[in-house]
């Protein structure tokens, strides 16, 4: 059994507010959507109840009792549009090359940056996504917590887009989903 990731079983869920998340993201039409480190899936799970019918979530994670959570929970509620899967997203996301229109990291990247592993996934993520695709990352404001991590590792909206640039991303826009989280939003250049 692989060892539970920095912020496993913790989620930020139910700090933002999810109308404004679901009006910054585009779920027109057949989605293919990516959650990274999903964790229990509290996104996953709301945003295959958006998409039932007309898209399909991927959910990974590193943590094999979150995934297990999720897909008891997506079970229970008759979801069968989200693919839950162990794996290590900064080796090898188990998915085709440009086969993804939306990849979400949510408060995930300071996470990944702090134990190293941040290169590896946005290689793999670029990979996957679509040209045209958007990658959205909510990430906790740059203030003291709690809620959240220490401030010296959150992400400031510009030290995102700094981290994300050599890449090819450009951000978007930036809203405000609550008192204590953001998320910015992402397209290839």
């Amino acid at each position: 059994m692989a060892p539970k990731p920095i912020a496993a079983g913790k989620s930020s869920f139910d700090l933002i507010d999810f109308a404004t998340f679901l009006s910054a993201v585009d779920l027109r039409g057949e989605i293919v959507f990516l959650d990274v480190a999903c964790g229990i899936g509290n996104y996953a799970i709301e945003i295959a109840r958006q998409l039932r019918g007309k898209g399909t979530v991927h959910a990974l994670d590193l943590w094999e009792e979150g995934i297990a959570k999720l897909r008891l929970k997506a079970g229970s509620l008759g979801l069968e549009n989200i693919d839950a899967t162990v794996c290590d997203v900064s080796q090898k996301i188990p998915l085709d090359d440009h086969s993804v229109d939306i990849c979400l990291m949510a408060t995930v990247l300071h996470d990944l940056i702090e134990d190293g592993t941040h290169h590896g996934t946005l290689k793999e993520i670029l990979r996957v996504l679509k040209p045209a695709g958007q990658l959205a990352v909510v990430e906790f404001k740059k203030m003291p917590g709690p809620p959240g991590p220490p401030e010296k590792v959150r992400l400031s909206p510009e030290e995102l887009a700094r981290v994300l640039a050599p890449l090819g991303f450009q951000c978007r826009d930036t809203v405000d989903l609550g008192a204590v989280t953001y998320l910015s939003g992402f397209h290839l250049k």
